[in-house]
């Protein structure tokens, strides 16, 4: 099989690989020519043969919009493009109609793996057209992880599915990220346990908690150490933010995500606006100190112990000998 391939970063260099070795053939195109196989997407789809098969990898959003539409300008009735972003489950159907009015089949496709998925493959969700799924399979094939089909693969069902899997699956990732990061923290505030990395790479194998993420995590520390040079902030794809939507929107609970999105956005601020009010708000019905009263007296206490012991009556300094 012979398909094209946009967007050629990180993810779509490496798929690009992937499908060659598994004996795809690919034509790949990139804006930036020192990774590019044509100079440009007309050129890419000349290559293909008909009916053409495109995958879309670039990121999500305008940048898509835009390649879905030059595609349906660029493309024929009969061929296929398959968008693998991580796009809105809400935009496949736009996209999917778009090409649609000129004969052009569209396919979403969740895809998971990261930069690790050169080796050990891709988890891919599919959504869209039975048809076009099973034309698509040699690619799917390719991408996924050796081994049975669904323990790599699934089409999750029509137009959008694929890429709501995705969304959800990164939902997941968030709380067990957080996860693993309180317990990392707790472990280190106590000093009881002498070996935090030692426990995490325990945990690796045959305990309950056992993951890649868990894996991941373990190589950071063997990479890092304890972390004191990674700076605790956190950026969000959009991915998790459209999981609790979507939880919001059908009446699902899910706190344990939610609180890993929030925490993200904690990790940005350096001085919390919120806890401001909240130490404000303490110290008007309680008379609790604020922070800058508690270094205030920190700092006064500290002068007065750098001056010499106190008498108790405000002087300090030795005092007089008795009888003098």
């Amino acid at each position: 099989m012979h398909i094209g391939l946009i967007g050629l970063g990180k993810m779509g260099g490496n798929m690009r690989e992937r499908l060659r070795r598994g004996g795809v053939e690919v034509t790949g195109y990139d804006r930036d020519p020192a990774v590019s196989d044509v100079p440009d997407l007309a050129a890419m789809v000349a290559a293909l043969p008909a009916p053409r098969a495109v995958w879309v990898m670039v990121p999500a959003g305008p940048v898509t919009h835009g390649v879905v539409e030059q595609l349906g300008e660029l493309l024929e009735a009969g061929d296929v493009v398959v968008e693998g972003g991580n796009s809105r489950f809400t935009d496949d159907a736009k996209h999917a109609a778009v090409l649609g009015e000129r004969g052009i089949g569209y396919v979403d496709c969740g895809v998971s793996g990261g930069i690790w998925g050169l080796d050990n493959g891709y988890g891919l969700m599919a959504g869209g057209p039975t048809e076009l799924v099973e034309r698509l399979m040699p690619v799917f094939d390719a991408l996924r992880p050796e081994g049975p089909r669904e323990e790599g693969f699934v089409h999750a069902g029509d137009v959008g599915a694929g890429h709501y899997a995705k969304m959800v699956h990164n939902g997941i990732e968030y709380g067990l990220m957080q996860s693993y990061a309180e317990g990392f923290e707790l472990l280190e505030a106590k000093d009881i346990v002498k070996d935090v990395h030692g426990c995490f790479k325990a945990w690796s194998r045959g305990t309950v908690v056992r993951s890649w993420l868990l894996d991941l995590l373990v190589a950071a520390l063997e990479d890092e150490g304890s972390l004191e040079k990674v700076r605790g902030y956190v950026e969000d794809s959009g991915e998790g933010r459209w999981t609790i939507e979507e939880a919001i929107a059908n009446g699902v609970p899910m706190p344990a995500i939610t609180a890993a999105l929030f925490a993200r956005f904690s990790s940005r601020q350096d001085d919390s606006p919120a806890m401001r009010a909240v130490a404000a708000l303490r110290h008007q019905f309680g008379g609790h100190a604020t922070a800058e009263a508690v270094e205030e007296t920190g700092v006064r206490e500290a002068s007065a112990a750098s001056a010499g012991p106190s008498s108790g009556s405000g002087a300090t300094g030795a005092p007089p000998p008795a009888g003098g």
